[in-house]
């Protein structure tokens, strides 16, 4: 019966230590992260550098749709000359954007066929001519 009593006591003391939320249950479980608990549209992880990026308007001539250039600089495997990469995103912009506005985007559910980003702020206007 002591035994019991100890494990019983043991048991108690495991949850009073272990943190409810620290204790993983339902689908996130199986894969070992915490559940989305906020809208996904407005939710950036911890962790969500890599899922931001900020570039330049180079297109808004589709219908609540930009094109957003984003340099990156990347060094050559083999020569280690510093070398510029553009990539462009097609984007979701409820935000008006112009032509040469330094935007933040941020990886979203898939809206369309391409656009798989939305425009979330405008850090700079560009100048009107």
């Amino acid at each position: 019966m002591d035994e019991n009593n100890t494990q019983e006591t043991a048991g108690d003391a495991l949850d009073e230590t272990a943190a409810p939320s620290a204790i993983p249950t339902g689908p996130a479980a199986a894969t070992g992260r915490a559940p989305i608990a906020v809208d996904p549209h407005v939710w950036v992880p911890e962790h969500g550098k890599s899922r931001m990026r900020t570039g330049r308007v180079v297109s808004n001539k589709m219908d609540k749709t930009v094109i957003v250039a984003v340099d990156r600089l990347v060094r050559h495997r083999l020569y280690k000359k510093i070398m510029r990469r553009t990539n462009k995103f097609v984007a979701h912009d409820e935000l008006k954007c112009n032509e040469g506005d330094i935007v933040r985007i941020l990886e979203t559910r898939p809206i369309s066929k391409t656009k798989r980003w939305r425009v979330v702020e405008i850090l700079s206007r560009a100048p009107q001519l």
